[in-house]
């Protein structure tokens, strides 16, 4: 893996960490389920090498959570 790549999926964990907080803290809900499919939509595509997906996944689910 090279020093882009790394550095890609360190952004990646970290936004994953950030949204699960987030999801942790919200009420329960029609929000929270909505966000949680978008998580694991992002978990997903992240353990198959597709960040892009990854983070399109994290902001929607950051979105319903808003």
């Amino acid at each position: 893996m090279n020093e882009e790549d790394q550095s890609e999926e360190n952004h990646t964990v970290k936004h994953m960490a950030s949204v699960k907080t987030a999801w942790d803290k919200a009420p329960e809900g029609p929000k929270k389920a909505t966000a949680l499919k978008h998580y694991q939509a992002a978990e997903k595509a992240h353990a198959a090498d597709n960040d892009e997906e990854a983070h399109k996944e994290l902001k929607e689910a950051g979105r319903a959570l808003a």
